[in-house]
Protein backbone atom coordinates (compact mmCIF):
# COMPACT_ATOMS: atom_id res chain seq x y z
CA UNK A 1 0.00 0.00 0.00
CA UNK A 2 1.09 3.35 -0.77
CA UNK A 3 2.08 5.89 1.97
CA UNK A 4 -0.90 7.53 3.16
CA UNK A 5 -0.90 11.60 2.62
CA UNK A 6 -4.87 12.26 2.21
CA UNK A 7 -7.83 11.11 4.88
CA UNK A 8 -11.17 12.39 2.62
CA UNK A 9 -13.37 11.65 6.17
CA UNK A 10 -17.08 11.33 5.74
CA UNK A 11 -19.39 13.32 8.74
CA UNK A 12 -22.54 12.03 8.85
CA UNK A 13 -22.22 8.59 10.54
CA UNK A 14 -18.84 8.26 10.63
CA UNK A 15 -16.89 11.14 12.18
CA UNK A 16 -20.48 12.67 13.88
CA UNK A 17 -23.08 10.38 15.35
CA UNK A 18 -26.03 12.22 14.26
CA UNK A 19 -28.07 9.49 11.88
CA UNK A 20 -31.08 10.00 14.22
CA UNK A 21 -30.57 13.97 12.95
CA UNK A 22 -30.52 13.53 9.23
CA UNK A 23 -33.36 10.73 9.49
CA UNK A 24 -35.78 13.37 11.65
CA UNK A 25 -34.59 16.24 9.06
CA UNK A 26 -35.90 13.85 5.91
CA UNK A 27 -38.88 13.04 8.17
CA UNK A 28 -40.11 16.33 8.37
CA UNK A 29 -39.13 18.10 4.84
CA UNK A 30 -41.17 14.70 3.13
CA UNK A 31 -43.78 15.51 5.57
CA UNK A 32 -43.99 19.41 4.14
CA UNK A 33 -44.88 17.81 0.51
CA UNK A 34 -47.59 15.93 1.55
CA UNK A 35 -45.93 12.66 1.88
CA UNK A 36 -47.03 11.89 5.71
CA UNK A 37 -46.22 8.71 8.16
CA UNK A 38 -48.61 5.74 7.94
CA UNK A 39 -49.00 5.87 4.20
CA UNK A 40 -47.37 3.59 1.30
CA UNK A 41 -45.39 6.70 -0.20
CA UNK A 42 -44.10 8.01 3.11
CA UNK A 43 -42.88 4.32 2.99
CA UNK A 44 -41.52 4.06 -0.04
CA UNK A 45 -39.98 7.81 0.25
CA UNK A 46 -37.73 6.86 3.20
CA UNK A 47 -36.43 3.95 1.91
CA UNK A 48 -34.79 5.50 -1.30
CA UNK A 49 -33.17 8.12 1.76
CA UNK A 50 -32.03 5.35 3.55
CA UNK A 51 -30.23 3.50 -0.03
CA UNK A 52 -29.35 6.63 -1.09
CA UNK A 53 -27.37 7.96 2.34
CA UNK A 54 -23.89 9.92 1.87
CA UNK A 55 -25.44 11.55 -1.46
CA UNK A 56 -26.21 14.87 -2.30
CA UNK A 57 -29.60 15.91 -0.24
CA UNK A 58 -31.04 17.63 -3.27
CA UNK A 59 -30.24 14.82 -5.53
CA UNK A 60 -31.81 12.18 -2.44
CA UNK A 61 -35.34 14.65 -3.14
CA UNK A 62 -34.46 14.68 -6.52
CA UNK A 63 -35.16 11.02 -6.79
CA UNK A 64 -38.34 11.51 -4.50
CA UNK A 65 -39.84 13.87 -6.13
CA UNK A 66 -38.30 13.12 -10.33
CA UNK A 67 -41.06 15.02 -11.81
CA UNK A 68 -41.07 18.08 -9.92
CA UNK A 69 -37.74 20.38 -9.45
CA UNK A 70 -39.44 22.96 -7.38
CA UNK A 71 -40.77 20.48 -4.78
CA UNK A 72 -37.61 18.80 -4.69
CA UNK A 73 -35.90 22.22 -3.74
CA UNK A 74 -38.50 23.03 -1.43
CA UNK A 75 -37.97 19.65 -0.09
CA UNK A 76 -34.12 20.15 0.49
CA UNK A 77 -35.07 23.69 2.01
CA UNK A 78 -36.84 22.20 4.45
CA UNK A 79 -34.18 19.50 5.68
CA UNK A 80 -31.69 22.12 5.68
CA UNK A 81 -33.64 24.10 8.23
CA UNK A 82 -34.62 21.55 10.22
CA UNK A 83 -30.80 20.04 10.42
CA UNK A 84 -29.88 23.20 11.36
CA UNK A 85 -32.06 24.00 13.97
CA UNK A 86 -31.40 20.79 15.23
CA UNK A 87 -27.75 21.68 15.67
CA UNK A 88 -28.96 24.90 17.09
CA UNK A 89 -30.87 22.97 19.74
CA UNK A 90 -28.82 20.12 20.61
CA UNK A 91 -25.34 20.51 19.51
CA UNK A 92 -23.14 17.77 17.64
CA UNK A 93 -21.92 14.88 19.18
CA UNK A 94 -18.33 13.51 17.35
CA UNK A 95 -18.25 9.83 17.21
CA UNK A 96 -15.68 8.57 20.63
CA UNK A 97 -12.44 8.53 19.15
CA UNK A 98 -12.75 10.87 16.01
CA UNK A 99 -10.63 13.68 17.67
CA UNK A 100 -8.07 11.43 18.69
CA UNK A 101 -8.34 10.05 14.97
CA UNK A 102 -8.21 13.50 13.64
CA UNK A 103 -4.98 14.11 15.80
CA UNK A 104 -2.99 11.34 15.19
CA UNK A 105 -3.07 11.58 11.29
CA UNK A 106 -2.52 15.32 11.31
CA UNK A 107 0.50 14.22 13.67
CA UNK A 108 1.68 11.58 11.38
CA UNK A 109 1.06 14.24 8.28
CA UNK A 110 -1.93 13.03 7.12
CA UNK A 111 -3.78 15.78 5.29
CA UNK A 112 -7.38 15.43 6.25
CA UNK A 113 -10.08 16.34 4.12
CA UNK A 114 -14.48 16.13 5.31
CA UNK A 115 -16.62 15.02 2.75
CA UNK A 116 -20.18 15.37 2.78
CA UNK A 117 -23.17 15.28 0.67
CA UNK A 118 -24.95 18.30 2.91
CA UNK A 119 -25.31 21.66 1.25
CA UNK A 120 -22.31 24.15 1.69
CA UNK A 121 -24.79 26.23 4.12
CA UNK A 122 -25.49 23.38 6.35
CA UNK A 123 -21.55 22.22 6.10
CA UNK A 124 -20.21 25.44 7.56
CA UNK A 125 -22.94 25.04 10.85
CA UNK A 126 -21.84 21.83 11.01
CA UNK A 127 -18.29 22.87 11.29
CA UNK A 128 -18.87 25.98 13.63
CA UNK A 129 -20.63 23.11 15.85
CA UNK A 130 -17.26 20.81 16.08
CA UNK A 131 -15.11 23.23 16.14
CA UNK A 132 -12.68 21.31 14.45
CA UNK A 133 -11.12 24.46 12.11
CA UNK A 134 -7.66 23.43 13.29
CA UNK A 135 -7.82 19.79 13.01
CA UNK A 136 -8.52 19.84 9.28
CA UNK A 137 -7.06 20.81 5.74
CA UNK A 138 -10.24 21.23 4.04
CA UNK A 139 -13.85 20.48 3.54
CA UNK A 140 -15.87 19.92 0.39
CA UNK A 141 -19.78 19.68 -0.20
CA UNK A 142 -21.14 18.37 -3.96
CA UNK A 143 -21.90 21.50 -4.68
CA UNK A 144 -17.98 22.66 -4.95
CA UNK A 145 -16.48 19.55 -6.21
CA UNK A 146 -19.59 19.30 -9.74
CA UNK A 147 -20.99 15.92 -8.15
CA UNK A 148 -21.68 14.60 -4.80
CA UNK A 149 -21.33 10.64 -4.28
CA UNK A 150 -21.34 8.03 -5.40
CA UNK A 151 -19.40 10.11 -8.30
CA UNK A 152 -15.29 10.34 -7.37
CA UNK A 153 -15.56 14.29 -7.73
CA UNK A 154 -15.58 14.99 -3.81
CA UNK A 155 -12.06 13.23 -3.05
CA UNK A 156 -10.34 13.75 -6.69
CA UNK A 157 -11.58 17.77 -5.87
CA UNK A 158 -9.47 17.15 -2.63
CA UNK A 159 -6.48 15.63 -4.16
CA UNK A 160 -6.54 18.59 -6.31
CA UNK A 161 -7.02 21.21 -3.82
CA UNK A 162 -4.33 20.05 -1.21
CA UNK A 163 -1.63 18.60 -3.94
CA UNK A 164 -1.80 15.17 -3.30
CA UNK A 165 0.58 13.84 -6.15
CA UNK A 166 -0.90 10.38 -6.71
CA UNK A 167 -4.49 9.07 -5.85
CA UNK A 168 -2.93 5.81 -4.45
CA UNK A 169 -2.02 7.93 -1.47
CA UNK A 170 -5.74 8.61 -0.81
CA UNK A 171 -7.71 6.79 2.39
CA UNK A 172 -11.26 7.12 2.18
CA UNK A 173 -13.74 6.47 5.27
CA UNK A 174 -17.29 5.99 5.57
CA UNK A 175 -20.17 4.97 6.28
CA UNK A 176 -22.60 4.25 3.18
CA UNK A 177 -22.17 2.11 -0.12
CA UNK A 178 -22.01 5.85 -2.22
CA UNK A 179 -18.60 6.20 0.42
CA UNK A 180 -17.70 2.74 -0.99
CA UNK A 181 -17.99 3.70 -4.85
CA UNK A 182 -16.94 7.32 -4.65
CA UNK A 183 -13.61 6.16 -2.94
CA UNK A 184 -13.03 3.22 -5.38
CA UNK A 185 -14.21 5.57 -8.22
CA UNK A 186 -11.26 7.73 -7.72
CA UNK A 187 -8.88 5.48 -7.02
CA UNK A 188 -8.26 5.56 -3.45
CA UNK A 189 -5.67 2.55 -2.48
CA UNK A 190 -7.99 2.58 0.81
CA UNK A 191 -11.84 2.80 1.17
CA UNK A 192 -12.51 1.95 4.90
CA UNK A 193 -16.53 1.15 5.59
CA UNK A 194 -17.39 1.79 9.23
CA UNK A 195 -20.41 0.25 10.92
CA UNK A 196 -21.23 3.22 12.94
CA UNK A 197 -23.79 4.62 10.61
CA UNK A 198 -26.12 3.90 7.55
CA UNK A 199 -25.43 0.70 5.51
CA UNK A 200 -24.57 -2.65 6.99
CA UNK A 201 -21.19 -4.52 6.30
CA UNK A 202 -22.82 -6.54 3.10
CA UNK A 203 -23.71 -2.84 1.67
CA UNK A 204 -19.93 -1.20 2.04
CA UNK A 205 -18.63 -4.26 0.79
CA UNK A 206 -20.67 -4.52 -2.16
CA UNK A 207 -19.80 -0.71 -2.69
CA UNK A 208 -16.55 -1.59 -2.92
CA UNK A 209 -14.75 -1.32 0.21
CA UNK A 210 -11.40 -2.58 0.62
CA UNK A 211 -11.55 -2.50 4.76
CA UNK A 212 -14.17 -2.81 7.39
CA UNK A 213 -13.87 -1.38 10.45
CA UNK A 214 -16.25 -0.79 13.54
CA UNK A 215 -15.73 2.77 13.55
CA UNK A 216 -13.55 5.61 12.66
CA UNK A 217 -11.65 5.00 16.04
CA UNK A 218 -9.61 2.57 13.80
CA UNK A 219 -8.30 4.13 10.98
CA UNK A 220 -5.40 5.13 12.00
CA UNK A 221 -4.20 2.08 12.58
CA UNK A 222 -5.16 0.98 9.36
CA UNK A 223 -3.23 3.41 7.05
CA UNK A 224 -0.52 4.37 9.61
CA UNK A 225 0.05 0.36 9.24
CA UNK A 226 0.12 0.45 13.50
CA UNK A 227 -2.63 -2.28 13.25
CA UNK A 228 -3.99 -2.33 9.81
CA UNK A 229 -6.00 -5.72 9.00
CA UNK A 230 -5.80 -7.67 5.59
CA UNK A 231 -8.12 -5.74 2.59
CA UNK A 232 -10.52 -7.94 1.31
CA UNK A 233 -9.49 -9.97 -1.53
CA UNK A 234 -12.93 -10.03 -2.94
CA UNK A 235 -14.05 -6.24 -2.54
CA UNK A 236 -15.62 -5.11 -5.43
CA UNK A 237 -14.86 -3.23 -8.10
CA UNK A 238 -15.57 0.38 -8.82
CA UNK A 239 -18.71 0.60 -10.80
Amino acid sequence: MAPIKLACLDLAGTTIGDVAMVERAFAEAIATQGIVPGTGAYARAMVHVHRSRGCSKIDVFRGIFPDNEAQAQAANLTFERSYEGAIERSGLEPVPGTVEVLDKLRGAGVKICLITGFSRSTLDRVLAALSWSDKIDLALCPEEAGRGRPMPDLVLSAVLRLGIEDVRQVAVAGDSESDMLCGRRAGASVVAGVLTGSHSRERLLNGGATHILDSIADFPGLVLGTDAPEPFASASSAR
